[in-house]
């Protein structure tokens, strides 16, 4: 049972979950909603997966695992994960997401929800301790489920009729990169059904991963490619399993997260926002609403997120440098009622994009300068074993000499953060993130600077010196 929980749920090699482990943790995960009173015998449980090529088989063994444990798997089909979890909770009911999300097709994974939405870190140790006595158990094929595909997808359609009233986004012409999302024909109907014209773009038969926190540079020029060749006023798009989106300006240029999630925060009116540590840095001084910062991962931003509702904040937003967008509360937002949807959403950052700059009489590029946010990069080193990347950020983050010795190319530390990973603010004001990442074997890191060519160097630099000091 190699496979894990990493930031968002079980992940691993597919051959780690089809050996019988994502069967396991579905056991485990029924067993632990029956101990925990949240689900009777015979409940459902609302199945849904992505396009990846291991998503059917994996989705078949978790529905077998929940069939024989007394509970009834329901097949919600391919559909973005938020819609998933939007259509459960209004179900009352838990629900199994069969996604890798933004990592390749050699790997994949299982998001968990119980009826009131995403388990937490409580809820994972639980299903963590149970998982090993339910491996190896004998298993049927589930029976011929109910299939709510169909309701799953138009209810999420149906959350954002009327976001944009009195016609905002009539006219816009907006490129959907489709490649293999799950979210592909769910953005395109709520898209157009906001007066927008849709040019949907790049669809694929094959599972293509993209990361929406560090977009790659042939992902990047294909969109701005796009952008121009199709004279669009922007390009979007989403992760495997839509929940983190990726938005491109008129111009051709890759909108941050981030900064998509201060927008929404701001379009909003919230008055309380919880993000990671790797967010950009200015999101305090440029929105009104008290800022608490986090661990990666969306269970460290519900649980931020909960806390600030217990404090009696009316319109909570969380959001993560991916740009996932998550709200903690029942909103209205033109003629929408947008219930509180505490998972990551790549639809809410998407329309509220376009929505601001056109209420500012701005395009979408000139809104997101006028944020004013410092200069940020981020990227990663793929197939970085974790445990080297987590020895050499734990050895850098206790050895101070080693630290300075590091970073002596880049300028003075100034300041430690070590609340993920190993953050550092330089004396020059840039800052360098070394982060390894929760769901793959990569190293994260992330920068901030004067300027973007500057904010790439020192990523490039990063790189080179994250080799050169793991393998001297």
């Amino acid at each position: 049972m190699a496979a894990k929980f990493g930031t968002s749920g079980l992940r691993g090699l597919v051959g780690e979950l089809t050996d019988g482990t994502a069967a396991a943790h579905a056991r485990a995960f029924a067993r632990h909603l029956k101990q925990a009173g949240m689900a009777a015998a015979g409940a459902p449980v609302f199945l849904g997966r992505d396009r990846r090529t291991s998503s059917p088989e994996i989705a078949a063994q978790c529905a077998a695992a929940l069939f024989d444990e007394g509970l009834e798997p329901v097949d919600c089909g391919v559909l973005p994960t938020p819609a998933l979890a939007l259509y459960a909770m209004g179900q009352e009911a838990a629900a199994l997401m069969i996604t890798g999300s933004h990592i390749p097709d050699d790997r994949n994974g299982v998001k968990f929800y119980r009826p009131d939405g995403e388990i937490d870190k409580t809820d994972e140790a639980a299903i963590s301790e149970l998982a090993p006595d339910c491996a190896g158990l004998p298993s049927t094929r589930a029976k011929l489920m109910r299939d709510r595909s169909l309701e799953a997808n138009a209810g999420f359609i149906e959350r954002y009729r009327g976001f944009a009233p009195d016609g905002l986004l009539q006219g816009l012409r907006i490129g959907l990169y489709e490649h293999s999302s799950a979210a592909n024909e769910t953005l395109a109907a709520i898209l157009q059904a906001e007066g927008v014209e849709i040019i949907r773009l790049g669809r694929s038969p094959v599972f293509i991963p993209v990361d929406t926190e560090a977009v790659s540079e042939e992902t990047r020029a294909l969109a701005s490619g796009w952008v121009q060749s199709e004279a669009l006023d922007g390009l979007v798009s989403a992760d495997g399993d839509g929940d983190r989106p990726m938005v491109v300006d008129e111009s051709g240029r890759v909108v941050r997260g981030d900064a998509l999630g201060l927008i929404v925060a701001r379009y909003l009116g919230a008055d309380a926002v919880v993000t990671p540590v790797t967010s950009n840095s200015g999101i305090e001084s440029r929105c009104d609403a008290a800022v608490s910062r986090t661990k990666v991962g969306s269970p460290f931003v519900i649980a931020g997120m909960t806390d600030a509702v217990a404090r009696g904040r009316h319109c909570v937003i969380g959001f993560e440098a991916n740009g996932g967008v998550l709200t903690g509360n029942s909103i209205r937002v033109g003629n929408a009622d947008l219930s509180a949807l505490p998972t990551r959403d790549s639809v809410l950052p998407i329309l509220c994009a376009f929505a601001a700059a056109r209420q500012a009489g701005q395009s979408l590029c000139a809104h997101v300068a006028a944020l004013g946010l410092p200069v940020a990069a981020s990227d990663r080193i793929e197939n970085f074993p974790t445990a080297e990347s987590q020895a050499l950020v734990a050895r850098l983050s206790q050895d101070e000499a080693m630290r300075q010795d590091f970073f002596e190319p880049f300028g003075q530390v100034a300041h430690v953060d070590l609340t993920d990973g190993l953050r550092v603010v330089l004396e020059s004001g840039n800052i360098l993130h070394l982060r390894p990442s929760g769901n793959a074997p990569e190293m994260r890191v992330y920068s901030e600077a004067a300027t973007e060519a500057l904010a790439r160097d020192i990523i490039a630099k990063a790189f080179a010196r994250i080799r050169q000091v793991a393998h001297p």
